[in-house]
């Protein structure tokens, strides 16, 4: 007698990285379970999912939540794997009456960290924690790391661009963990590769300021590449400088060569950029022995010291 196939809900709600860093546990579930894989996001980041071939069917957030909760009770799902853990997903597991399976956020290690500067926090990536649990289902990390699936018809806008070179990402959703201008200025300036800027439309000022202030080697494309342009555009450089931003692991996911900076928060957090087993590809930058570091969990909208040193203090060297 053939046994039932599985059918499992993935639930990460938010933000870039952080469902790019999802994509292992797909591809277990999909690979090693047999299982038919659903995934529920907010609407503004399906387009991280589109293409991926281990997910059956994406769900989207709505305004009428408990609208949604019918319709994701018709399934019939054998488990939910919570990989956002809030009172909105947790409140979904609950009203779908399914075996819940979610993992270890490290709020509490966090807090010891950022508040006592207590060092309790595990030597995990947080990839490692969610296949953590999936460890009652039978699913073990296949160290193939991370995926990113970029649509065949995705305009590539660099067609033109033959030089080679280094994409700067130059955003970050929080003020503590965006290199400033001046950082990028010195060095564009001081670099003789060609360097194409990328980021969404709140950093566009930053970017017109950037151009404004370098020569002719660099490529302005912050607010004028969709998500998935962007990605291709990561997909093309030699070599990426990020801050901690969304674009890091998309970046991992392409399997390039990154250098991260990291300001207010650690990549001890477990979100260092992640490769597939034996490779490493990242070279980090920060500002280490600073007491004042870390100053949040997830970044501040200023420098609670006013001297932002854990930035500012950060040169690119290639």
């Amino acid at each position: 007698m053939n046994k039932k196939q599985q059918k499992v809900l993935v639930v990460r709600l938010s933000s870039i990285g952080d469902i790019v860093l999802t994509t292992p546990v797909v591809r277990g579930l999909a690979q090693q379970l047999g299982a038919e894989v659903h995934f529920l996001t907010k609407g503004i980041f399906a387009e991280l999912l589109i293409g991926n071939p281990f997910i059956s069917k994406i769900w989207t957030l709505k305004d009428d939540f408990r609208s949604l909760i019918r319709e994701l009770k018709t399934e019939g799902f054998d488990y939910i794997i919570d990989l956002h853990k809030n009172l909105r997903s947790l409140r979904l597991s609950l009203a779908l009456n399914t075996r819940r399976l979610t993992y270890n956020k490290t709020t509490f290690e966090k807090f010891l960290m950022v508040n006592f500067k207590i060092n309790l926090l595990p030597r995990l990536h947080v990839v490692d924690r969610y296949m953590k649990a999936l460890k009652p289902l039978g699913v073990v990390n296949d160290g193939k790391g991370l995926d990113f699936f970029i649509e065949p018809q995705t305009a590539y806008l660099l067609e033109n661009t033959r030089r080679p070179f280094i994409c700067a990402v130059i955003g970050a959703t929080h003020f503590t963990k965006r290199l400033p201008d001046e950082n990028w200025i010195r060095y564009i300036n001081s670099s003789q590769d060609l360097i194409v800027l990328i980021g969404g439309k709140t950093e566009i000022p930053a970017a017109d300021n950037i151009v404004a202030l370098t020569g002719d080697n660099v490529i302005n494309m912050v607010g004028r590449s969709s998500l998935q342009e962007s990605a291709l555009i990561l997909k093309h450089a030699e070599k990426v400088v990020t801050n901690d931003t969304g674009m890091l692991h998309i970046a991992a996911a392409l399997r390039k060569p990154v250098v991260s900076l990291w300001g207010g928060t650690l990549k001890e957090y477990g979100f260092w950029p992640y490769y597939p087993e034996g490779m490493d590809l990242n070279r980090s930058l920060e500002i280490e022995d600073l007491r004042c570091r870390p100053c949040s969990k997830f970044g501040r909208d200023s420098c609670p010291k006013g001297h932002f040193r854990c930035m500012r203090e950060i040169e690119i060297k290639i």
